[in-house]
Formats: structure tokens, sequence, C-alpha cells
């Protein structure tokens, strides 16, 4: 039922609404027009009212195609011509035009790998019915011959050019220099060849060293290249004082003494990094920077070198959690004094408790002296667990100085150790007084993650017995580690793909009078992630005649594991694989040490934080299986 309504208004209410009605009649008009010129002309594609092209199609797809991968995958990556690819207004001229340019771009990158005579052919293909896009270009490629150096020229000017003792800097720059004549040249590898050669030369006395030329002569129809540089090293450095910028709370004459930085030698890289490592990890610091100041004002021969440091607060308390197969979950608490009142030493004292140990110590250490030497004591509470088949209790008061060098560790102490056995025929309480020196020596090629080098750990111990009868004894304990990579390699990255044969072996003794009660802290046991893999932790050792396992006067453990990096698709990873043979015996006397053996194999994960090792072991004495995770590594 339709129902008609008046409107009663002034006269000029209808004008106006006519006038508004015409108006939206024309716009409807011209909305139509443009639309249908649009679609006549091929114009910008239509959008949906969310805002999304109707046509999302690309302006043409690029096919690269070459014999060689490296030059495919290079062309596709870098030509200019892909940043052009999702316009989607490109009319067919420009496209022509662009694939002109692409032409240039494509020579120049093919330059950059070493081919100076490519054959290049580029193509259009309409492709209207492509869902990708309308167009197809494609680009084939004939590299033609690569370029290889067929000399090399190094040159030197400055101090280093004529100083006899800079004889073998030269010689080993010209030596490790990266494109040797045979090498196929790149760009890329000239520029790492220069910069290397520079990083040498500055490394050592000179650290100002610059190139003043280079040239890379290429003969495009010989294939070959001729490449010559100068390098100017500048005035020769030696170190001069260090200062000591930000310094507060601790004494900037004792970072010196830690720093240990070599005043008067000439200049080192390695030795400057040395000094700012050290400071860095010795507790007092959060933050260190070390430079030379090269500036026009320093005299070279004393040139002074800063220390940029922010300073750790004068306490703190840090917790921390971790895990091991053989002691499972572990958190610790540390309280840690970095000034104690009236004698200035540092404190760290450390609660850990995990499945195996509870342990409550305190380290106390005093400044290092200019000779390096510093004196510290300590005190330790613990309970093991499963010490062989016993609970023991322990003490442990150390008294003595220690000196940390850059590869070796020294030290010399009086230590009074006390223990209390508790299960089945416990061993008798024992405690003994002693003197001891130790001596560690660390040569890897790193100390976080080695693929390299050996490491050797010594202990020798002359002391007293002192419940029961008072009997003197002597301890030593031995302990290596060997990693040596296996074949020959022309190149860094070839040297990290070898395979490696890691030795270990240990070997410890006690000796004194059978009825010497010796605290069993410095007796033996072994097995576990670390020793005896295929077996638990501490769980080699003398069986008494109750079947229990006690530690014993005698040590032998040997190791052998091959370690295989794993490449994939050509690339190194950060995983290699492991198979190895784990033995070891603990005994009362040298004649009767059995050996138990563990097999089995492993993975290794490089993290960025270190090495995390999962290894899986069959124990042939116990005829089991056992799982063993680690992270890191000590020595």
């Amino acid at each position: 039922m339709l129902r008609a309504v008046s409107i009663r208004a002034p006269a000029r209410w209808p004008a106006l609404l006519f006038l508004s009605l015409a108006l939206l009649l024309q716009g409807c008009g011209l909305l139509a027009k443009k639309e249908d010129e649009g679609a006549s002309a091929g114009a910008s594609p239509l959008a949906t009212s969310d805002g999304a092209r109707k046509d999302a199609r690309d302006a043409f797809t690029l096919e690269v195609r070459s014999p060689d991968k490296a030059v495919r995958e290079h062309l596709q990556l870098h030509l200019d011509l892909q940043r052009y690819r999702k316009l989607d207004d490109l009319a067919a001229s420009e496209v022509s035009r662009l694939m002109v340019a692409a032409e240039a771009n494509a020579r120049e990158l093919l330059n950059t790998l070493g081919y100076f005579t490519p054959t290049l052919t580029l193509e259009l293909h309409e492709t209207p019915d492509s869902e990708k896009a309308p167009r197809q270009i494609t680009l084939d490629v004939a590299p033609g011959p690569p370029t290889r150096v067929s000399a090399v020229q190094i040159d030197f000017s400055g101090p280093v050019a004529s100083d006899a003792r800079d004889q073998a800097h030269r010689d080993a720059i010209r030596a490790a220099w990266r494109l040797p004549p045979g090498q196929l040249f790149t760009q890329e590898g000239w520029d790492a060849a220069k910069s290397q050669g520079l990083r040498s030369l500055a490394a050592k006395r000179y650290p100002t060293a610059s190139v003043t030329k280079s040239q890379a002569d290429i003969d495009a129809d010989a294939a070959s290249a001729r490449l010559s540089i100068a390098y100017d090293s500048g005035p020769a450095y030696r170190f001069g004082p260090l200062k000591i910028n930000g310094a507060q709370r601790y004494d900037a004459d004792a970072a010196r003494r830690i720093a240990r930085l070599p005043t008067g030698h000439d200049y080192d890289q390695q030795q400057l990094l040395d000094a700012q490592q050290r400071l860095a990890s010795s507790g007092y610091y959060d933050s260190v920077f070390l430079t030379l100041e090269t500036d026009d004002g320093a005299d070279p021969q004393a040139a002074p070198v800063t220390a940029q440091v922010r300073e750790a607060p004068l306490q703190k308390v840090v917790l921390g959690v971790g895990f091991t197969s053989d002691s499972g979950p572990r958190i610790s608490l540390d309280y840690i004094h970095n000034d104690i009142p009236l004698l200035g030493w540092r404190a760290v004292s450390r609660l850990s408790l995990d499945k195996n140990t509870k342990l409550l110590s305190s380290e106390w250490s005093g400044l290092p002296r200019d000779s390096g030497w510093r004196w510290f004591s300590s005190g330790l509470l613990k309970r093991e667990e499963n010490a062989g088949s016993y609970t023991v209790d322990s003490a442990r008061a150390r008294l003595g100085q220690n000196k940390s060098g850059d590869r070796i560790d020294r030290s010399l102490f009086l230590q009074y150790d006390y223990s209390l056995s508790k299960g089945i025929d416990p061993p008798p309480s024992a405690s003994s007084l002693s003197f001891n020196w130790g001596w560690t020596g660390r040569y890897f090629d790193s100390n976080t993650m080695p693929t390299r080098g050996n490491g050797l750990g010594l202990e020798l111990g002359a002391g007293y017995t002192l419940l029961g009868e008072r009997l003197p004894y002597l301890r030593a304990y031995g302990r290596w580690l060997g990693i040596f990579p296996v074949g020959s390699a022309d190149t860094p990255s070839g040297a990290a793909r070898r395979p490696r044969l890691a030795l270990r072996a240990e070997l410890g003794a006690v000796s004194a009078k059978d009825q010497a009660q010796i605290p069993q802290p410095q007796l033996f046991l072994t097995g576990g992630d670390t020793t005896v893999r295929g077996y638990s932790y501490q769980q080699i050792g003398v069986v008494t005649d109750q079947n229990q396992i006690v530690a014993g006067r005698y040590l032998n453990v040997a190791s052998i594991e091959w370690q295989q990096p794993i490449v994939r698709e050509g690339k190194l990873t950060d995983y290699e694989g492991v198979v190895f043979v784990d033995a070891g015996g603990v005994a009362d006397k040298p004649g009767a040490i059995k050996l138990q053996v563990g097999t089995g194999v492993g993975v290794r994960w490089r993290s960025p934080v270190g090495p995390l090792q999962a290894d899986i072991a069959y124990g042939v004495d116990v005829k089991d299986f056992r799982l063993h995770l680690r992270f890191g590594f000590t020595f």
C-alpha cells in the first residue's frame, strides 16, 4: 500500500533539491565514462571493495639460464631488473628499455665472478594467459672461460720495507696471500685478499698501515689477471702507558696489573686483545674496550693505550641453573663481593644443589702483584650422594698463591681435607694436611670450541694423615687432551671440514702405607660424561668384599674419539658426528687395575655460546646403554 506524504517547504527547497540531483547524475555519468575509458585503454586494474587488486600479476617474470649454478643464482639474485618486476603499470616500451640496461648490468655482475667474455641472449615473450605475469624475460648466459690469476706483485713502503726484523712478516703476508697464481679471480676474492693482507700488516708493529695502490689488470682474451698491490706501513709503534677511563670504585693501578699490558714492547694486536680479555674476565668490570692512541700528537715509540671501562657493582647475586646427565638439573646461587673491607680482596661464595652433590664454598682472592702472582684462600663443604656406593661428607680449606697466564695457570697452596663416608661398611673417617703444586697448560686454537691443540694438567702433593696412625703420603695426578686434524687443506674453509682425532688420558696415583687413612677426595673414582661414557658418574672404583664401590689409590683412563664435521649440500654446518671408545679403571694396586670399556656415537652442535654434546654409549661391563649430555668445553 502506497501512502503519499505531503511536504510543506519554502520555495527555495525544491530548487536546491533539483540542483543536487542534477550534480549527482552528472557525477555518475563522468564515473561511467572514466571506467569505460580505463577498460578500453587497458589502464590500471580495478580495485575490489577491500582495496586488493583484481589483477595481482607481476609485470614480468625473469628466468636466468646458464650451465653454471653459481652464475644462475648470482644473476637471479642481484640483477637490477628484479626491482621492477612488481610494478604493475609498466608499458611494453619501458620493459624493452629495462632489458637493454639489464644486459650491461649482467655483464658487470659476471665480471665480479671473473667472467669477462660472456655471451648473453635476452628475449621477451608475451604470456597473456599466465597466472604469474603477462610477459616473460629469459636471459641465456654462456659465461665463457673463467679468469685466473697469472701473477701477483706485493710491494711495501715505509719502515717495514727496510727493517730486517720485518722480513719474516713480509714473507708471511706474501705466503698467506689469498689469490695466488692459478686461483680463480673474483671481485670478492680480490677485495678479501687485499683486506687480509692489510690486517696482517697492521696486526704487528704497524697499526696505521694502509693500501697506497691496488690494480687488477685483466686480459679478457687470455682470461688472466695480473694483480699488484702496495702497502704503506706507517711508523712502528710501541705500547705506552695504560690509562683507565671510567674507574671510580676500583683501583686503576690494580687494573694495570690485571691487564698485564707489555708497556715498552712492540705493538701487537693480539696482546692488546689479551689484555682487554683479562680485564673483562676479572669480575671487576662489566665492559672493557682498549684502544691504542695513534693521533698525530702521539709518540709512536710510547703510544698510550686507553681502557674505557664500565665497572661492575660492588656486590651482586647471581642465580644459575644447569643440567647434566651425570647429576640431573642443577641450581646455584653465587654471592660476589669485589672489595672485602680491610683486605681489599674479592670473594665469590656459592651454594650449589643437584641430584648427587650439595656444595657450599667460598673463595677469596687478592689483586695480582706485578709478577702476576696473587694470594687466595678458600673453603668448601660438600656432600656427594653417589661417590661410589657411599655418601661422602667432606670439607676442604686452602691457602696459597696462584698465577693465571694466557695459556698457563700455576698454583702453590697448603690444603686441609676431611671426609666421612656413610653406607654399608664404609671407609673410616680421614683427614690430612698437604702441600700441593698445580700446573695447567692450554694450547688450543680456541678455549671454548677447540678444533686442534693440546692441553696438559699436572698436580703433585705431599701430606700427612691426621686421623689414625699419622703417616706421610704422596699424590700425583695428570690429564692430557690432544685434538689432531686429519689430512691436509689448502684453504681455511677446507681446514674446517677436516675430520679430527681426539685423544684423552688420565693417570693418578697415591703412594702411602696400606694403613694410612687418606680422605676420599684425595683418592680416585671415575665414570660419567667427561671420563668413561657408558657408566654412571663416579661408579668405577675399587669393589670391596661386600660388593661396594669405593675410591682407590690408582687411576687409568684413556679415550679415542673421531670427530667428523657435517657438510650438507656443499656447505659446512654447525654440527658434527663422533664415534668414540673410552676405557678406565681404579684399583688400590697398580697391577690390579681392570679397565672398563664404553663405546658409542654422538653429535655436537657448535652453538653461539659453546658446544652442546649428546652421546649415547654402551657400557661393555654393565651391558647397558646410557645417554650423556653436556654443555660447554673446559680443560
